[in-house]
C-alpha cells in the first residue's frame, strides 16, 4: 500500500477498531499517519471534516498537513482537516462551548509571563524560583485533573499547602478575569465533557476519527479528552495512536508513560502494531541504542533494525576538562566540515542541559563556526519587550484583555488585584472586554473612587493615544510613529520602572533592549529598511510586530551547527551527531539521593530514555564525549564516566578509546594539511 513496508501498511489498513502503532526512532511514523489520513479519505469516504490529527507542536501540525495536501487528488481537502496541538483543539472547542464552563465568548488566554505575574502577586513574593515551582505545582494538579480542594488535602507538608491554596485563588481570579490559561485549554473542555453529554456527544458525531502522535508524552488530561471523544453508549472507538514507549522523556512536565499501558486496558480490542524499522541511521548506531534501552523494562518489546549497512564506528572521547571537550569538539566538527565539504547544518551537539552550552558556544565562536541554538529565548519573548508589545497591541485592539492587564499593572499605577477581580466578574457579567468594562454602566456600584480613578485615567489615556496612533503621520508631523512612541514611553516612565524593579546592571540591559526595540520601530515607521519606502503610523507598526513575532523561526533553516538540548532535539536528526558530558550527575542527571528506590529508579529509567533519544538522532556518524573533572561554582569536581556508555555495549576496536588526544594549534594545522591532501576514496 502506497510504498509502504508490512507493518506500515497494516498500520494504515486497519480501521476495525482502536489501533496503537509502536513507532521506533526514524520508523515513518508520520508517514504512517498521513498516509492513513489519505487512505480514510480517498478509499473509505470520510469526510475531511470529522477526520482529527493531533500533535504537540505547531511545526509538526503545519508539516503534517502540508504532507496531506499532496497524497490528495483534491489539496484544498487537508484544509478542512482538524491538524492541531492538542491545545489548539482545545482553544476551538471552547471558543465555540464558552458559555458552557462559565466564560464569555471572548475569553482571553493569559501566557506564562502573565501567569507568572498572577501567582507573584498573589504568593506576595519576587523570588523567581519559588513562583516557577509554584506554577509548575499549579500546572502538574491541573495536567492531572486535580482540584484546588483535593491538592489541598493531599499537600505531603507546608509548603505544598501553600502553593494549593495559591492554586485555589489563582483559579477564582482566572474566573474573574474571565481568562484561561494554556494547561486549562484541555483541562476546561474534559470538564465540559464530563458533565454535558449533548455538548460531548456533538463532538463525537463531528470527529468521527481521531489520530494521535507521540502518544507516550501525553499527560492525563489529554489522555482523557481523547476517551471523552472516542467512547460513548453504542460507539465503537476509532483512532490510532502512535508513539514509542522509549522515547517517553517529558514526566517532568506531567507526561505520563502509563498511558499506553492504560490504553490496554480502556480498550481491550486495542490492535498493537509495531514499526521496527529505521530509515535513518546506521546499524552500529542501532545497536548501540538497542543495548541502552534494554537496560529499561520494557512495556512492548521491539528492536530496531536499518538497511543502511554497519556505517562508521561510534567514537567515546574522555577528556580532560569540559575547556578541552568544547574546543576538541569545535576541532573535530572544523576538520570534517571541511574534509567532507558538508554542510554545517549536518552537525549537531547535543547535552543535557543548557548550562552546558556557554563554554561550547566560546569555542564555536573561537573557531568561526555558526551555530544556532534550539529553544533560545526570541527577542519578542523578553519580559521588557513584552511589556511595551502589550501597550501596542492596545493600541490595537482594547478588547485585548491579556493586554490590558499586563499594561495596567506594568508600570504599577494603583490598579491592584482586587481590582481587576471585580472589573472582571463585571465584564464576565455584560460580556464585554475589561476595557468597555471601565466605562459601563453600573460599574460605580462594583469599584470605589479609589479604585476607579486610576482605571479610567489609564484608559483615556490608550484612547487619546490610540487616536493620535491611527493618523497617517507624514513627515514632519507631530503624530508620527517616533513622536507617539517618545510620549508613550514619557507617559508609562518604563526606564524608572526598571530600575525600581531591578539591580542597576539588569535594568540597564533591560533598557537598552527597551531602546532597541523602539528605535527598530521608529526605523520602520519612517519607511526605512522598507521595499516601498512608505511610512507607517503606530497602529500599522503595531500589526507588523504581531505577525512577526508568530512568524518568527519559520524561516528556512540556517546553515549551522544546531545546539540543542536532549529534551529539544526529539523529533530531529542529523548526519552527525556530538552527545557530549555524557557523566554520572549529567546524563543521568542528578536527582535527590535520598529519595525512596522507587522514585531513582523511574528517574534512571527515563534518564535512559533520554540517551536513547540522543542516539537515534545521529544517522551517519556519532561522537559521544565525557570528561574527567568539570567546572562547576568555579571549582574543578572529579567526574565519572555514565553508566549509560558501557551499556552501549561498543565492541573493542569499535569505540575510540576512552582518552582524547589534544592537539596544539600548530598540530591542528598539520592536521587540517594532511586532510587537504589526503586523497578521496
Amino acid at each position: 500500500m502506497y510504498g509502504l513496508n508490512v507493518p506500515q501498511s497494516a498500520a494504515v489498513a486497519y480501521l476495525d477498531g482502536p489501533c496503537l502503532v509502536l513507532a521506533g526512532a526514524g520508523s515513518g511514523k508520520t508517514r504512517v499517519i498521513t498516509q492513513k489520513i489519505a487512505h480514510l479519505i480517498e478509499d473509505r469516504g470520510y469526510d475531511p471534516r470529522t477526520i482529527a490529527a493531533l500533535t504537540f507542536t505547531n511545526k509538526a501540525a503545519l508539516e503534517m498537513q502540508e504532507r496531506i495536501a499532496k497524497l490528495l487528488k483534491q489539496p484544498k481537502q487537508a484544509k478542512q482537516l482538524t491538524v492541531s496541538t492538542f491545545h489548539s483543539l482545545g482553544v476551538k472547542i471552547l471558543r465555540q462551548e464558552a458559555r458552557g464552563v462559565g466564560l464569555k465568548d471572548r475569553f482571553s488566554i493569559m501566557d506564562s509571563d502573565d501567569c507568572a505575574s498572577l501567582v507573584q502577586d498573589l504568593a506576595i513574593t519576587t523570588d523567581k524560583q519559588l513562583i516557577r515551582r509554584i506554577q509548575t505545582a499549579i500546572s502538574l494538579w491541573k495536567n492531572g485533573l486535580v482540584d484546588p480542594e483535593v491538592a489541598l488535602q493531599q499537600a505531603k507538608d507546608e509548603d505544598e499547602a501553600q502553593a494549593a491554596r495559591i492554586y485555589r485563588s489563582y483559579v477564582a481570579t482566572l474566573s474573574a478575569y474571565q481568562a484561561v490559561d494554556f494547561d486549562d485549554l484541555i483541562r476546561l473542555p474534559v470538564e465540559l465533557f464530563r458533565h454535558n453529554e449533548p455538548i460531548r456527544d456533538k463532538w463525537q458525531r463531528r470527529l468521527r476519527y481521531l489520530l494521535m502522535d507521540e502518544y507516550q508524552d501525553t499527560n492525563t488530561c489529554q489522555y482523557e479528552l481523547v476517551k471523552l471523544l472516542v467512547t460513548g453508549v453504542g460507539k465503537k472507538p476509532m483512532f490510532t495512536a502512535v508513539g514509542d514507549d522509549d522515547q517517553a522523556i517529558y514526566a517532568w512536565r506531567g507526561a505520563s508513560v502509563e498511558n499506553l499501558k492504560t490504553l490496554q486496558t480502556d480498550f481491550p480490542d486495542l490492535e498493537v502494531i509495531k514499526l521496527e524499522q529505521n530509515y535513518r541511521s546506521t546499524t552500529r548506531i542501532l545497536q548501540a541504542a538497542n543495548a541502552v534501552i534494554g537496560n529499561n523494562p520494557k512495556l512492548f518489546e521491539k528492536s530496531l533494525w536499518s538497511e543502511h549497512g554497519l556505517g562508521e564506528p561510534i567514537k567515546v572521547l574522555g577528556m580532560a576538562n569540559d575547556e578541552q571537550e568544547a574546543e576538541q569538539v569545535a576541532i573535530m566538527i572544523s576538520a570534517d566540515h571541511f574534509e567532507r565539504k558538508n554542510h554545517w547544518s549536518d552537525y549537531a551537539i547535543l547535552y543535557r542541559g543548557n548550562h552546558q552550552a556557554r563554554i561550547i558556544e566560546q569555542c564555536l565562536r573561537k573557531e568561526r563556526i555558526p551555530y544556532s541554538i534550539s529553544g533560545g529565548q526570541s527577542f519578542f519573548d523578553k519580559a521588557e519587550i513584552k511589556d511595551i508589545i502589550s501597550y501596542l497591541r492596545l493600541l490595537t485592539n482594547t478588547d485585548d484583555d491579556p493586554a490590558f492587564i499586563r499594561a495596567v499593572t506594568t508600570p504599577r499605577r494603583g490598579v491592584g488585584q482586587s481590582t481587576l477581580e471585580a472589573l472582571g466578574t463585571f465584564s464576565g457579567q455584560w460580556q464585554c472586554s475589561l476595557f468597555e468594562a471601565v466605562f459601563k454602566g453600573g460599574i460605580e456600584g462594583k469599584l470605589n473612587d479609589r479604585q476607579l480613578v486610576p482605571l479610567r485615567q489609564f484608559c483615556n489615556f490608550i484612547n487619546d493615544l490610540e487616536s493620535r496612533a491611527s493618523r497617517p503621520g507624514p513627515s514632519g508631523s507631530g503624530d508620527n510613529a517616533a513622536q507617539v512612541l517618545d510620549d508613550l514611553m514619557e507617559a508609562i516612565n518604563y526606564e524608572s520602572y526598571l530600575y525600581d524593579m531591578f539591580d542597576e546592571r539588569a535594568a540597564q540591559g533591560k533598557w537598552q533592549n527597551v531602546i532597541e526595540f523602539t528605535n527598530w520601530l521608529k526605523e520602520r515607521g519612517r519607511g526605512g529598511k522598507e521595499r516601498d519606502g512608505e511610512e507607517k503610523n503606530v497602529l500599522e507598526l503595531s500589526q507588523m510586530v504581531a505577525l512577526m513575532s508568530m512568524l518568527e523561526g519559520q524561516d528556512e533553516e540556517p546553515d549551522q551547527v544546531r545546539m540543542s538540548t536532549l529534551h529539544a532535539s526529539k523529533g530531529l536528526e542529523f548526519p552527525h551527531v556530538f552527545l557530549v558530558g555524557v557523566e554520572e550527575g549529567i546524563l543521568p542527571h542528578k536527582g535527590d539521593p535520598d529519595a525512596p528506590a522507587e522514585t531513582i529508579g523511574a528517574r534512571i529509567q527515563e534518564e535512559r530514555r533520554l540517551m536513547y533519544v540522543g542516539i537515534t538522532r545521529a544517522q551517519r556518524t556519532l561522537t559521544v564525549t565525557w570528561c574527567k573533572k568539570r567546572k562547576r561554582a568555579g571549582e574543578h569536581v572529579h567526574c565519572d564516566v555514565s553508566r549509560f556508555i558501557k551499556e552501549m555495549e561498543l565492541d573493542v576496536g569499535t569505540a575510540v578509546p576512552m582518552e582524547s588526544e589534544v592537539l596544539t594549534p600548530k598540530e591542528r594545522l598539520a592536521r587540517m594539511k594532511e586532510l587537504l591532501n589526503t586523497p578521496k576514496a
